[in-house]
């Protein structure tokens, strides 16, 4: 059996609790581990941030326990009793998703992939690199090898897609590993948020499974090298359009089809009657395709037209704006697809292309054609929330769709079917486009609607995006001052529906930020990026949100003369940047963030912002294990609430925003070894908790004043406040805070 209090056993604590501060368990534990440092030390310690200052922190702790035998029982009890740790949720196999039913060739690729996923395990992760140009099927070679060896993964496949369409649109691997780990079944709350402790959390749940991982979309070497894993059941199919120099990799190069398996799929599309009929147009297009199978797929359709190209007749000749000839075959189909579409299903081909939105809907399509998409007498009344579950961002029906999506849904449907867009899931209400085809939309958008046509129709989705964000975020949190009022409020639905449409848009959101600040529209920028705090504080999105605030934020920085008005949305951005870059572990910088919010709103002259920044410096110090730090800003916080006038701005917040700050204050006392005073802070917050009605808040501050009696070796007069706690929670179905609250009633009980 492993001593508790060995180096390695402390080690690997600090390292599991570290990891785990996604979540009030793990936030919770990490104070607890600082005050029993702070005595082991005899002194105040930083807390860790990298591996070398863990091993010195285990190094005082074994050392305090050595010399301590009370602080050693205390350690062992601590460790003993720990909720476990993240494991995968029982939510199903994760498979991949569906392989296309007309997949042909291919044989020497498949060979391939089946000799690195078969061969002796001697240390070296097997990991195979599918390449070639768009179009030519590399998802669809991985998704149907998958889908053969489904059994050799009894543990799953997982599929990840890293956008790696360009340098802006790549995924961070910090990113993706969120996503696997998601898919894999770990509770969002349970995954962290820094990148390299989702990495590691990544490795160390798939180094026991057998596991298929399909990276797909790829970049570049770096997306992909920090998510493989030599662990002997892992298998990694990476796709790109090109070889990645410096990844290690079985290279798999796929080219054209052969031009007999370049029929067949013709005849599997578009029927073997149709290729009958016109022979002389199908070999036409066979040799305009040129072994592409995308190119073929978007061939189809125009079979049946005896002309290939539709109105316009630029296919047969190979004249047409964006005709390429055989060596460009997704090009010149494109454009043969696009001849031959109607009207509107042209215009809303060309006005979705004109940003890289990461997935379009009827709404979308509604927003940049100008169709109203919910055609309310009432103009106060905003668009009814497509709502969502959180843990899944599929398609679920409007709760008011109205008449006025259905066109721009079957115009949707339209342009899939021609092969223009793809569904981003099987059965899914939302398309994408691909990388070649939305540059060809793109430019005959800047060509035949011109500049301002264009800039127009950004403008309406840009502003659609901020409106259903803005409606989304309030209703998802509706008791923070911290989200701003919708300017047209929709129907009511519930908390988690609401937040579900931020997740669910979450990356349509961040390109609407860079669309607005593109074109300097500061106001829908501003309201995006409000709108993102829910995002933040409720669905643990903070890689995501950074990059959207800091655009804002500089936008915002450009102005020399901002107004008062200016200044508290520039604030609050920057507080927003500052929880995020807390979240993801970076601390100098969101203390920088921190400062300079505080800065904008002093000169704003809001007074709740101001104290609102100073708690929140508090609770990074405690993160920190600086207690007294952390104190002298919660009393800054007190002093500046205790400014607020009745009747005034923020007044009506302080019967819960005290006793908050009372149970922040008995916190920081506690971790620095002032127990009686602690004690004494959360009783009163405690009180205060239980006179407003808030059992929640009420739970987690008898919680902290038990942790406070366990620490000051009194776990007696600790049990029955724990218990009262675990009652409450346990109504309220809290479970990271019930996981915690029965935690410390076992070190209450335990021997």
């Amino acid at each position: 059996m492993t001593d508790p209090v060995s180096l390695a056993a402390i080690s690997g604590v600090l390292g599991a609790i570290g990891m785990g501060m996604a979540n009030e368990v793990g936030r919770a534990a990490w104070e607890t581990t600082g005050a029993l440092v702070r005595r082991a030390a005899g002194r105040e310690v930083p807390a860790p941030r990298r591996s070398a200052e863990v091993a010195r922190v285990a190094a005082l702790l074994r050392e305090g326990a050595e010399r301590d035998p009370e602080l050693a029982r205390m350690w062992e009890r601590f460790a003993s009793t720990l909720p476990t740790g993240p494991g995968l949720g029982s939510v199903g196999t994760p498979r991949l998703p569906a392989a296309t039913r007309h997949f042909t060739d291919r044989r020497p690729a498949l060979r391939l992939l089946d000799r690195e996923a078969d061969r002796r395990f001697d240390g070296r992760p097997r990991v195979a690199l599918l390449y070639g140009p768009e179009g030519i099927g590399t998802t669809a070679t991985a998704l149907h090898w998958g889908s053969r060896r489904a059994e050799d993964f009894p543990d799953g496949q997982v599929h990840a897609d890293l956008h790696g369409w360009s340098s802006r649109s790549a995924r961070g691997p910090g990113v993706v590993a969120g996503r696997l780990l998601r898919d894999l079944g770990l509770p969002a709350e349970a995954t962290p948020h820094a990148a390299d402790e989702r990495l590691d959390l990544w490795r160390r749940l798939v180094a026991d499974l057998r596991l298929l991982v399909v990276l797909d979309h790829t970049y570049s070497a770096a997306q992909v090298r920090p998510l493989l894993t030599s662990a002997p059941g892992v298998c990694t199919l990476v796709t790109a359009r090109h070889p990645l120099p410096g990844l290690d990799a079985v290279p798999v190069a796929l080219g054209p089809l052969a031009a007999r398996d370049a029929r067949r799929l013709l005849s599997h599309f578009a029927g073997t009657e149709a290729v009958a009929a016109a022979p002389e147009v199908a070999k036409d297009l066979l040799v305009r395709c040129a072994g592409s199978p995308y190119a073929l797929r978007t061939a189809a359709p125009l079979l049946t037209a005896h002309g290939g190209a539709g109105p316009g007749g630029t296919a047969a000749d190979g004249t047409g704006a964006g005709a390429a000839g055989a060596a460009e075959p997704v090009a010149a189909l494109t454009e043969s697809a696009y001849r031959a579409l109607d009207t509107d299903a042209a215009r809303l081909y060309r006005l979705l292309a004109l940003r890289d939105w990461p997935h379009v809907d009827a709404r979308t399509a509604a927003w940049a054609t100008q169709q109203d998409p919910d055609p309310d007498p009432d103009p106060d009344r905003a668009p009814a929330l497509d709502t969502d579950p959180v843990p899944d961002p599929g398609p679920v029906p409007d709760l008011d769709p109205g008449p006025g999506p259905a066109p721009a849904a079957a115009l949707l449907g339209l342009l899939a079917d021609r092969g223009l867009l793809e569904p981003v899931g099987p059965g899914s209400d939302r398309y994408r486009f691909r990388p070649a085809v939305r540059r060809h939309a793109e430019l005959l958008a800047r060509h035949e609607d011109g500049p301002r046509a264009c800039a127009e129709s950004i403008s309406r989705v840009v502003r659609g995006y901020a409106g259903l964000a803005e409606d989304a975020a309030r209703q998802a949190l509706p008791e923070s001052w911290r989200v701003p009022q919708p300017s047209r409020p929709g129907p009511p639905v519930s908390k988690a529906e609401a937040l579900g449409v931020l997740v669910r848009e979450a990356a349509n959101l961040s390109e609407a930020v860079q669309a607005a600040a593109d074109a300097g529209d500061r106001a829908a920028a501003v309201r995006l990026g409000r709108s993102l705090w829910p995002l933040q504080l409720k669905a643990g999105r903070h890689a995501e949100a950074v990059p959207a605030l800091r655009t804002v934020i500089r936008l915002l920085a450009a102005d020399p003369r901002p107004s008062a008005a200016d200044l508290r949305d520039r604030a609050a951005l920057r507080f927003q940047l500052a929880m995020s870059l807390t979240e993801l572990g970076e601390h100098g910088e969101a203390e920088t963030a921190f400062r300079a919010a505080a800065e904008d709103e002093r000169a704003a002259g809001h007074i709740r912002g101001r104290a609102s920044v100073a708690e929140a410096l508090g609770l990074l110090r405690l993160r920190q294990w600086e207690w007294p730090e952390a104190l002298a800003f919660f009393d800054e916080a007190q002093a500046l609430y205790g400014t607020i006038a009745p009747g005034t701005e923020g007044h009506a917040d302080l019967p819960r925003a005290l006793p908050l700050l009372q149970r922040h204050r008995g916190r920081a006392l506690r971790g620095a070894g002032r127990f009686e005073e602690a004690g004494a802070l959360l009783r009163t917050a405690v009180a205060s908790f239980e006179d407003i009605g808030d059992d929640y808040n009420r739970a987690r501050a008898l919680t902290d004043l038990a942790e406070t009696h366990v620490l000051a070796a009194a776990p007696a007069e600790a049990l029955p406040l724990v218990e009262e706690a675990i009652a409450l929670l346990d109504a309220q179905r809290a479970e990271y805070p019930l996981a915690y609250a029965r935690s410390v009633r076992a070190r209450c009980v335990t021997p």
